[in-house]
């Protein structure tokens, strides 16, 4: 598994808070007992990780209550840049429709089970709503969950423009699902638990068949097939290097029970076999080469070398793409191409999400209960909608740093 250790940092306008921040004083009187100083951290969430000595937020004012609800809503500094762009009737909005949305989660809290444990855990230490949250790539989130000095504990921060621009603002029933799916990182950040180890996969690097894409373009499927096979036995992994799946339960095809292992290790091997036997059915059938090239071309370029499947509890994801950060690249087959490669991980025991490119082939089904048919589906969709965007921005997902368990 793809891990990388990048420093980051949350930006607001053209402003990397690495070091003291500077107070913007609002106008509205109404704000001005949630001013507070921008917190000095780093970036986290889907795409980097955070430093783990992250500076305190300096607070000013004790911010907006919500009953029942352990942690009060700040609303954050910008600069002028930042700020002009938003109304100061529109970062009210913001935080009142933000204010709002907990409310109803905490009326119904047994069904969001994230941020129940959220709440159980006492994790969330306070919320921020910025007028924009920037990491120090130049990339804007809506959200970014950052770690606090205390541990188990973290800030989340809500960027006010993107609630606005995705009209959000007084709609809180409409931002009720995409915030409780946030939890998931706050949890997960919130974890300071030991993470396990990696076993690096053994890899012939020099020796891996690596072609170009004109080069895979003209290749029938069956000498696709073939290459893939020198690829398994090369370059391409098909088992999780922390073997998270040992002594796990597996799934028959079609079934949602899982069954306990025969042996500690039966369960990796079942998947490593089934993973397999979709990789060749995407490379060798018209269908995927019609309906997702990029799948086939990254599978056979070297663009990918791990597809597994993992057992990550903290994770909400049914699949998700890692790719290893620019400075961890290799240099791979005989022209000594140079590649960041990715992981491709497929969360045995969760579903998929209906905003799932692959929703409908998993038939609600845990994606361990996946035929090859269907698995190779899944993979071909991940690889193809996520493959080309997280290569060319060397980002690596956060949640690499949370170990499968």
């Amino acid at each position: 598994m793809v891990n990388r250790l990048t420093r980051c940092r949350v930006r607001i306008g053209s402003v990397i808070t690495d070091c003291r921040p500077v107070v913007w004083t609002l106008c509205t009187g109404a704000f001005l007992c949630t001013l507070l100083f921008v917190p000095n951290t780093q970036a986290n969430h889907r795409d980097h990780q955070p430093h783990a000595d992250a500076d305190e937020p300096r607070v000013l004012g004790e911010g907006r209550e919500i009953p029942g609800a352990p942690f009060h809503v700040f609303l954050g500094t910008g600069t002028a840049a930042g700020v002009n762009e938003l109304q100061s009737v529109d970062l009210e909005a913001a935080v009142q429709t933000v204010i709002d949305t907990f409310t109803i989660m905490l009326q119904h809290r047994a069904d969001y089970p994230r941020f129940e444990e959220s709440l159980t855990k006492q994790a969330l230490k306070q919320v921020v709503i910025e007028p924009v949250v920037i990491n120090d790539e130049g990339k804007a989130f809506p959200f970014l969950v950052v770690r606090t000095k205390e541990p188990g504990r973290v800030t989340l921060l809500i960027s006010a423009s993107s609630l606005k621009d995705k009209g959000f603002l007084h709609h809180p029933d409409s931002l009720l699902p995409v915030l409780a799916r946030e939890f998931q990182w706050v949890v997960s950040k919130a974890d300071t638990a030991p993470k396990a180890k990696a076993v690096a996969l053994e890899r012939h690097l020099q020796q891996a068949p690596i072609l170009t894409d004109d080069e895979i373009a003209v290749l029938p499927g069956e000498e696709r097939a073939r290459l893939l096979q020198q690829l398994f036995h090369s370059y391409l992994g098909t088992v999780d290097e922390q073997k998270s799946l040992d002594g796990q339960p597996w799934y028959e095809v079609g079934s949602p029970a899982p069954i306990p292992p025969t042996h500690a290790d039966s369960t990796t091997k079942l998947y490593d076999i089934r993973i397999r036997e979709a990789l060749q059915k995407i490379v060798r059938e018209p269908y995927f080469r019609e309906h997702t090239p990029k799948a086939v071309r990254s599978l056979l370029n070297g663009k990918v070398w791990n597809v597994a499947y993992v057992k990550i509890d903290q994770r909400d994801w049914a699949t998700r793409t890692r790719v290893l950060s620019e400075e961890k690249a290799v240099v791979v087959g005989e022209r000594g191409q140079r590649i960041q490669p990715a992981a491709i991980l497929v969360n045995v025991h969760r579903l998929a999400a209906a905003d799932d490119p692959f929703y409908r082939d998993a038939q609600g089904l845990p994606m361990g209960a996946l035929s090859a048919d269907q698995l190779a589906r899944v993979i071909a969709l991940e690889i193809h909608h996520n493959i080309q965007e997280k290569s060319l921005s060397g980002h690596t997902a956060q949640d690499a740093l949370t170990a499968p368990r």
